[in-house]
């Protein structure tokens, strides 16, 4: 794993276009940018293009209003033949005083793809603390409760 990166910052202000109806940033755009976090992580993890498969469990903790510091962490917390499961969270604070407290979490799957779109092999992310190993274990238990889900789906239709 010499250049691979598991995890991956991304800073910046929210601005006055960020800005919904109350006067903080609309749920969309910070939706937009988990996506971007988790983007970044799964392609450096990968060395490949990825496209976001599964998004779950967002959590919105507290509104961010314009002019904070952003934060989005994006994090590999278990890897399959050609998915990334990563644990993506905002944080917020004020510049003048940086207190960051988290407002977003959410788990995202991307899948990694070739020139034609098909799924391509990443490599096998290990958790190495135990903290890693609980979000790993935690990442497994989505998957089972994905599958479970999706079989019920299924017999709906």
């Amino acid at each position: 794993m010499s250049d691979q990166k598991h995890e991956s910052v991304i800073r910046f202000l929210a601005q006055p276009i960020d800005v919904n109806f109350g006067g903080n940033v609309h749920g969309g755009t910070a939706m937009k940018w988990l996506d971007q976090a988790g983007y970044v992580c799964a392609t450096g993890w990968s060395g490949k293009y990825c496209v976001t498969a599964f998004v779950g469990d967002i959590n919105f903790h507290s509104p961010i209003p314009v002019g904070n510091l952003v934060e989005v962490r994006a994090k590999i917390i278990h890897t399959g033949r050609s998915t990334m499961h990563i644990s993506v969270s905002v944080k917020k604070c004020d510049p003048k005083k940086c207190d960051f407290t988290e407002s977003i979490h959410c788990i995202m799957v991307f899948v990694a793809v070739d020139e034609k779109g098909k799924p391509v092999e990443v490599p096998t992310w290990v958790p190495k603390s135990e903290s890693d190993v609980a979000l790993s274990n935690y990442a497994k238990r989505i998957l089972e409760v994905r599958k479970i889900n999706q079989a019920e789906l299924a017999k709906l239709r």
